[in-house]
């Protein structure tokens, strides 16, 4: 394995585990712990870990925008169960508005049985990947940030402004309980803003990794959200603000 590959295989390490151990990487990979040691150290040179006593974390800014190929194989197992999780909330005949995120696109492969969607969504990849698929796909337009495959701007802003559906499916950078929802760059955040005041209930897909965390900024207040789908019980403190404000959970 090349040292460039063995490097890409950490990161997805420290993506799924957020830090990682020197003696075990020299065991998975078959290399000496010095080779480990560099490649940490070039990680680290590119701002992408920092280096600790035997391993190595994720360095996680605020702002830290994954692009959407890495995000892809970033807790994949979590984002497959919350899509089972929340495949019975659509019906035949709904009306969607879906954002660019990774867990919405594993919610969409579930969704292909379903019977006249209509899907408005600023995502490319969901546009390409469903291009035969039984959806009637309406997309957004708008400027694309190639890094995470997502259309933003005021094009598609107004293409959301006409249309009022039945639900909006988003995910998130992370979620506070008086923080609410957050991303890592205000484009995306206010597509996902401007999606949720045009539909009538809104679902947020959320793997536990993303609570008590706080990104770059805010897209909305929790109360403004509906349902939240997850992969693991929340603590008490969730429990008691979800009952708050009704709310519905479901792990």
């Amino acid at each position: 394995m090349l040292g460039i590959e063995r490097r890409r295989e950490i990161m997805k390490l420290l993506n799924q585990h957020q830090k990682v151990y020197v003696q075990d990487l020299s065991k998975l990979f078959d290399v000496t712990d010095e080779t480990i040691r560099r490649d940490l150290e070039k990680l680290e040179q590119q701002n992408l870990v920092k280096r600790c006593y035997g391993g190595a974390v994720i360095n996680d800014h605020t702002s830290q925008d994954i692009s959407f190929l890495k995000r892809i194989d970033i807790n994949n197992s979590n984002k497959v169960y919350i899509a089972k999780k929340a495949e019975h909330l659509i019906n035949d005949g709904d009306t969607l508005m879906v954002d660019a995120s990774t867990t919405c696109l594993a919610l969409l492969r579930y969704l292909k049985d379903k019977k006249d969607l209509t899907i408005i969504t600023n995502s490319i990849r969901l546009i390409n990947e469903f291009v035969n698929s039984d959806f009637k796909i309406i997309s957004t337009g708008g400027e694309l940030r190639a890094h995470s495959y997502a259309l933003v701007g005021p094009i598609a802003c107004e293409t959301i402004k006409k249309y009022y559906v039945d639900t909006v499916l988003i995910s998130c950078k992370a979620l506070d309980i008086k923080k609410g929802l957050m991303e890592s760059n205000e484009p995306e955040s206010i597509i996902k803003r401007q999606m949720i005041e045009q539909a009538q209930k809104s679902i947020l897909l959320a793997d536990s990794t993303k609570f008590d965390k706080t990104a770059f900024t805010k897209t909305c207040d929790l109360a403004q959200i509906d349902t939240i789908v997850t992969d693991k019980e929340p603590n008490i403190e969730w429990f008691d603000y979800i009952k708050e404000n009704d709310i519905k959970l479901i792990y």
